[in-house]
């Protein structure tokens, strides 16, 4: 910190961002930094996120920093309390920078050079913000008349609530996405009935999960080549899903037979299968990986309602084709606020414009993290900085260092970093090209993916990891004011 107080680096969040840019900064020594979180633990998702059924859906190996693996890990894809329990222990590292329970109200740029945080525990000024808040944060509750009025427990799975006991109860499921397909096949068997509510079909392909045995943990451990050699393998395999996600015909049959015969498999009754089949091109959409949810759907026990809920009232929820539904409990696996992100609202840039406006017509950005109007800002996990093949952990890792880059340049030069309108135009043209021969633009769905105001593609890159690192993982001062 300096004479005047003004640290180097401020840090929003402490998920896998946020925690990420700590230990990089921590290791470099160089510059002084804090990480402000909410809440009071770290973890981000993976703190917030503790449904029965938790997992992630990348591999673990690969599912983790690259500076700091882990050889432990109990599964191929490890559950979700599992990866909260690595994130904690990387943060023992940088401890002491961590400020839990520190919720930042405004960040507002100062033309004296610095950001002005005003947070719940106080102020404070950094030479340069990084929002590192994530983009699954804000659990998107769905607009159903009534909701108020259920007369039994209401949770997002996000926001699950422990102390509600569901053994024996009418439960009923709102969604079919990601957190869904983990959660119905737990709540089988312990509810007296499930009820899930699919507003469209999803496209799900195997997911292979199993056990780690003792010995390869333990040679993972004493071999950590052998870790990254795995590492490795998997990001090969990933990088090549962006073939069918490019519409290239042989991958994308592939890819499509593959959905079909699994669902084939574990479905023989024709109506639910046929319910079960999306009408949209395989990818325009998540793909979900699960090896038990559509098993669980062919229970006696357990029911899948193929139409949105519509209103709700005590004991019971109606769908959209007008048939009421008698229940004792309702789960929303509703997802989150993608596209419009809830903390740009806050941040205020060059003569007090928000990014929230800034970004009215949909997020725009240049090298997927630094904006015009916003000196000394980088945002990671944010616009078109994630990945629909691959893992969001290389995504963030190359943020990371296109922001060392940033501050070595900083350093050095002692002028704030503003990029050009023309820069993030350029850009923005390019992301928009390569989204509009995408699946994702063409496949004919309704995705979190597009920004439903300006019809573009603001969460993915539309492209491999690999060129995301080559283009974005290494600052370029050339396109700054």
């Amino acid at each position: 910190m300096s004479a005047d107080g003004v640290l180097d680096v401020a840090v929003v969040g402490a998920g896998f961002a946020g925690l990420g840019t700590a230990i990089r900064l921590a290791r470099r020594g160089r510059e002084s930094f804090v990480v402000l979180e909410r809440a009071g633990q770290v973890g981000g998702t993976w703190r917030d996120n503790t449904y029965p059924g938790v997992a992630c859906d990348v591999p673990s190996h690969l599912y983790s920093f690259s500076f700091a693996p882990e050889p432990g890990w109990s599964r191929v894809f490890a559950p979700g309390a599992e990866v909260q329990r690595y994130l904690r222990a990387r943060a023992a590292e940088v401890e002491g920078s961590l400020r839990l329970g520190c919720e930042v109200l405004e960040a507002r740029w100062d033309p004296s050079g610095c950001w002005v945080l005003t947070t719940t525990t106080g102020t404070v000024r950094a030479r340069v913000l990084v929002v590192a808040a994530g983009r699954l944060t804000e659990p998107r509750v769905p607009d159903v008349e009534g909701l108020d009025a259920f007369a039994g427990p209401v949770f997002h799975t996000s926001r699950w609530d422990h102390s509600a006991d569901l053994a024996g109860l009418r439960v009923g499921v709102v969604g079919t996405g990601a957190s869904a397909v983990q959660v119905v096949p737990e709540l089988a068997g312990v509810a007296g009935h499930v009820s899930v509510f699919q507003r469209s079909a999803a496209w799900i392909v195997p997911r292979g999960d199993r056990p780690f045995s003792a010995d390869e943990r333990a040679g993972f451990a004493r071999e950590p080549e052998a870790a990254r050699r795995v590492r490795e393998a998997t990001f090969a395999e990933m990088e090549r899903g962006l073939e069918a996600r490019r519409l290239e015909p042989v991958a994308l049959e592939a890819l499509r037979r593959r959905a079909v015969e699994h669902l084939r498999a574990a479905v023989a009754d024709p109506g639910l299968r046929a319910a079960l089949t999306p009408d949209y091109e395989i990818g325009c959409k998540r793909v979900l990986l699960s090896d038990d949810f559509y098993p669980a759907l062919t229970r006696p026990d357990v029911t899948l309602v193929p139409s949105a809920v519509r209103s709700a009232g005590p004991g019971a929820v109606v769908t959209a084709d007008g048939v009421r539904h008698r229940l004792d409990a309702l789960v929303l696996a509703t997802g989150f606020h993608s596209t419009v992100q809830p903390y740009a609202r806050r941040v205020l840039g060059r003569g007090g414009t928000s990014l929230a406006q800034a970004w009215a017509g949909g997020m725009v950005s240049h090298a997927s993290t630094v904006v015009h109007g916003f000196p000394n800002l980088f945002v990671l996990d944010g616009p078109n900085a994630s990945l629909g093949h691959n893992s969001a952990v290389h995504v963030i890792e190359s943020q990371i260092g296109y922001l060392l880059g940033a501050l070595d340049h900083l350093a050095a030069s002692g002028r704030p970093l503003e990029v050009s309108l023309a820069a993030q135009e350029e850009y923005t043209a390019r992301i928009d090209a390569m989204a509009g021969e995408s699946v994702w633009l063409r496949g004919g769905c309704r995705s979190w993916y597009v920004d439903e105001r300006s019809g573009r593609l603001t969460l993915l890159w539309p492209d491999t990891a690999t060129e995301f690192r080559r283009r974005n993982g290494t600052f370029d001062p050339a396109p700054f004011l």
